[in-house]
């Protein structure tokens, strides 16, 4: 590319948290047989879909860290939420997840990390991979960390009341993020304030 040359529009993304914002909080969870969405979440995610944003799934996975499953078992949930996605019509972009912790961890997994929401490095390395405009972005999850995270990204962080959210709110400092019902309202905020980014 030539000097002065412009490349190509960066992109908007919508990150989300994936237990207790797209599918109901179960403690570890990584059977696909126990995989329940929250009620509206495939619809919501078909709606970003549809408006043009890149649905980025971003997860803590501290299981892997103590050793209660594999990353490989979080891969194959990963495509039974993409296979039930694709029936009603929605679809993940991008799937990161952290499998480290700093103090629970076994072995390499044992590190204290900036891939580990509240960190910001795993909405960083998808902006990086995927060309993605942080600042026009947002981030929806059900805990203090997904809200920090998104912060320091520089995105706009919602909190949902679904899965740890009514516990965490009350952590919220004032102004930090917007709080809403689920992922459905969030999606209802998103298209509604999206376009003032533009």
């Amino acid at each position: 590319m030539s000097e002065g040359e412009k490349g190509p529009r960066m992109r908007r993304a919508v990150f989300l948290d994936r237990d207790g914002t797209i599918n109901v909080e179960k403690d570890y969870l990584f059977r696909p047989a126990d995989f329940e969405f929250i009620p509206g979440a495939p619809e919501a995610i078909a709606r970003l879909n549809r408006d043009g944003y890149l649905v980025v799934v971003v997860t803590n996975q501290s299981g892997v860290a103590r050793g209660f499953f594999g990353i490989e078992e979080v891969r194959l949930l990963h495509e039974h939420l993409q296979r039930r996605l694709a029936a009603q019509g929605a679809a993940v972009d991008a799937f990161y997840l952290c499998p480290h912790h700093p103090e629970q961890g076994l072995g390499p997994y044992k590190i204290d990390c900036d891939c580990r929401k509240g960190q910001p490095g795993m909405l960083l390395q998808a902006a990086a991979e995927h060309g993605i405009d942080l600042t026009r972005s947002f981030m929806v999850g059900d805990k203090l960390a997904d809200v920090q995270a998104g912060r320091r990204a520089g995105c706009r962080s919602l909190l949902v009341l679904t899965g740890y959210g009514r516990e965490d709110a009350k952590k919220l400092q004032p102004g930090e993020a917007v709080v809403v019902a689920d992922l459905s309202a969030a999606v209802d905020y998103i298209l509604q304030t999206g376009e003032d980014l533009a």
